[in-house]
């Protein structure tokens, strides 16, 4: 069992920039694989990024590529997802989610646990 919780989300221009994190807790000694969702209201959840344990293995929707940067610290259990060049389209929520299974997360994009996410609103 883990536990996630995003922080970061607020209010920004186009053109700007965000930084959201994500505290993980509980059974911490396990090698998560974690991932960063976003959701728009009537929408389905969209996969954004996601990175293995080690940190060497990170991937990107085509969508954020190059705008957005995953990146944890495993010392403090913490996932970031830096957001630069921010558009209007990436007003969502953001969801941070964990997975025991490397090939689940990374192939299949398909993660067992959950934040209770964090907005991001971009005004054009």
């Amino acid at each position: 069992q883990v536990q996630l919780v995003e922080s970061g989300g607020g209010l920004v221009q186009a053109g700007g920039s965000l930084r959201l994190s994500c505290v993980v807790s509980g059974r911490t000694n396990s090698q998560w694989t974690l991932g960063w969702f976003r959701q728009v209201a009537g929408k389905e959840r969209e996969y954004v990024s996601s990175i293995g344990w080690s940190g060497a293995n990170t991937y990107y929707a085509d969508s954020v590529k190059g705008r957005f940067t995953i990146s944890r610290d495993n010392a403090k259990n913490i996932l970031y997802l830096q957001m630069n060049s921010l558009k209007p389209e990436d007003t969502a929520v953001y969801y941070c989610a964990a997975e025991e299974n490397y090939y689940r997360a990374m192939v299949l994009k398909a993660f067992h646990y959950w934040g209770q996410g964090t907005q991001v609103t971009v005004s054009s």
